[in-house]
């Protein structure tokens, strides 16, 4: 899954723009600019609880085409929040960090200095610094606001099927290679226990599928780590379950789901997230305060989503957009949309505990 998406040659994520309607997938930012407008605020609104603590950096993993976080810088500019605020992506394409630069940036360039864990630097239309980076961990100390949009399920996972002896590794193995040298994979079920299996698999687990990213656990500490020792909110959303989903990898190619072991890398690969696994994450660090997960519908009623549309409404003349306008608000919040697959929660310090009681974090009370 890892070589499939990240291969420096002929990775999925390596080298083109998949996202939008000419794309693979399309996702919440892109459908609507108040998507990011509404997590702006969010943040925004958070943070001046806490006294709005500067040097501020705000931090998104997996930017896409750099929308969300257009989206926030322009809600942070109109409140004049941007003093003393850089942005620090986590990316590991580079054509997406190209795309992120010319919409975020007056100008970006390569550093080319393999030495530096940033790769690309720019400076936004705002004219705050813009750093790229591949791996989260390299992203410096400092109180941050960290967003992880549709990261997670992304990342590679092991997965596990349940049979008379006991949970086997499922992996993935060659079935044949054809005539125009085409090769067809297949499943199959590891015959011994795997090291993954002894290390990952609870002994308590029934599921008859069990799905486990080793990649989401550890940058999930690393935000933990980051938000108690240099200060900071974590807003992490994606589609996923609370400790009973099962079977659910799979592979997305023009907006329909396709099988995963057909030319792969042609096709996007994704699994749920499991917000039980954060939960018990920020649990065990013991100096975090998890909070959710809550539908993106539920998420984004509190937070006042309404209200926005309403104002931009009454501002539209042209029935074409508010028509528009009203289909995306639907999309983001309908049942049958995303508002009921997709999931919010929060990463906080425990530190902030008292401020918490008096004011509760909006959208999760």
């Amino acid at each position: 899954m890892k070589d499939v998406l990240q291969n420096p040659t002929k990775g999925y994520y390596m080298s083109k723009d998949m996202f939008g309607e000419s794309g693979d997938f399309i996702t919440s930012p892109e459908i609507s600019q108040i998507f990011g407008e509404m997590l702006a605020v969010w943040f925004l609104n958070e943070w001046s609880k806490i006294g709005c603590p500067k040097p501020l950096q705000i931090v998104e993993l997996g930017p896409g085409r750099g929308t969300l976080s257009n989206d926030m810088l322009r809600v942070f500019s109109h409140f004049k929040a941007l003093h003393q605020v850089s942005l620090h992506l986590v990316e590991v394409s580079p054509v997406l960090s190209e795309v992120q630069g010319k919409k975020l940036c007056s100008q970006s360039y390569l550093t080319n200095n393999y030495n530096n864990p940033i790769f690309r630097k720019g400076i936004s239309h705002q004219g705050i610094p813009v750093h790229w980076y591949k791996q989260f961990k390299d992203v410096p100390d400092g109180f941050s606001l960290i967003i992880a949009h549709e990261f997670f399920d992304a990342l590679p996972i092991h997965k596990f099927h349940k049979t008379y002896a006991g949970y086997k590794e499922v992996l993935i193995d060659i079935d044949k290679i054809c005539n125009n040298d085409e090769i067809k994979f297949r499943y199959v079920l590891a015959r011994q226990d795997t090291p993954m299996l002894k290390v990952l698999l609870k002994p308590n687990e029934s599921r008859d599928h069990v799905e486990i990213s080793p990649d989401s656990m550890l940058i999930l500490e690393q935000i933990c780590n980051k938000v108690v020792g240099s200060g900071g909110i974590a807003l992490i959303c994606d589609y996923g379950h609370n400790g009973t989903g099962t079977d659910t990898f799979r592979a997305f190619k023009k907006h329909k789901q396709v099988d995963p072991l057909i030319q792969p890398g042609s096709a996007d690969l994704t699994a749920d997230v499991d917000f039980n696994v954060i939960r018990e994450i920020a649990k065990n660090n013991g100096d975090v305060i998890y909070l959710g997960p809550i539908k993106q519908r539920n998420f984004l009623h509190r937070i006042g989503i309404e209200y926005r549309v309403k104002s931009l409404k009454e501002n539209l003349i042209d029935k074409k957009q508010i028509d528009h306008l009203i289909a995306c608000y639907n999309f983001l919040t309908g049942e049958d949309k995303m508002g009921e697959r997709f999931k919010f929660c929060a990463i906080l310090p425990a530190t902030l505990k008292k401020i918490m009681d008096k004011y509760p974090v909006v959208g999760f009370m």
